[in-house]
């Protein structure tokens, strides 16, 4: 079974594994380059995509973009040499991370401070048998709002858009496949504590999916859907707030 999945004539997609948290991975190919969809929750998790993009005999990404600091999503920059772009909040993120300390102490200090969550603090003990093999990078290219890539006959297009999970989040829109890699920008807010969407942020995200030219939405940790499905338990939990 392939460990790389073709959705469109352009794009393929890894599935998520929840034994460790790792989120779907994307890859879009275009005639001059091609583009990496997050990075992965570590090392292994990028070699992966890559072992399969070889085998598969699709040229090496030359860009990854990362959706947003979760360490499941960009632990794995590291382990792959490509240009990394990622919004300047993400990057300020990463810039932090870079100093934490992986030690049981400075694990559980973070839990208490509210920089890191019980569930992230246990499931990176389970990626990281050896937590010294952390590895965290910053971004080659960041960017405030929107930035387009041109892989050549195909799209990838950047943008920040507001919502409940974490501020810095961006999804990756490939027009010309009308499809969008959503990261986890459609998740509620877990990384707070509070587990739920906010009725504002929430209204500006359907509102800006809804006008979105897409058909296939790819989010982080689930399988492809349609764009009637995603707004629709999006819709869903919006009514819930009012």
């Amino acid at each position: 079974m392939d460990t790389l999945k073709r959705l469109t004539e352009r794009i393929w997609f890894s599935d998520a594994d929840e034994r460790t948290d790792r989120p779907v991975l994307g890859y879009i190919l275009g005639d001059r380059a091609s583009l990496m969809v997050d990075a992965g929750n570590s090392r292994e998790h990028a070699a992966m995509l890559i072992d399969e993009v070889h085998a598969q005999g699709l040229s090496y990404p030359k860009y990854v973009a990362i959706t947003h600091w979760h360490w499941d999503h960009c632990f794995g920059m590291c382990g792959i040499d490509a240009v990394s772009v990622a919004s300047r909040e993400t990057n300020l993120k990463l810039k932090e991370m870079m100093s934490w300390e992986w030690t049981d102490t400075a694990m559980a200090k973070r839990i208490e401070t509210g920089e890191d969550i019980l569930f992230c603090d246990e499931i990176i003990r389970k990626e990281y048998q050896d937590r010294s093999k952390i590895e965290i990078r910053t971004a080659d290219v960041v960017f405030d709002e929107r930035v387009e890539i041109d892989l050549g006959g195909v799209t990838c297009i950047l943008l920040k858009l507001p919502n409940s999970h974490s501020e810095d989040s961006v999804i990756v829109h490939v027009p010309e496949e009308k499809v969008v890699f959503l990261g986890d920008i459609t998740s509620e807010d877990l990384h707070h504590g509070t587990g739920r969407h906010y009725i504002e942020k929430l209204g500006m995200l359907i509102e800006a999916l809804e006008w979105l030219d897409f058909e296939i939405a790819l989010h982080g940790h689930d399988e492809p859907r349609s764009k009637e499905y995603v707004l629709g338990y999006l819709r869903e939990d919006l009514e819930l707030l009012g």
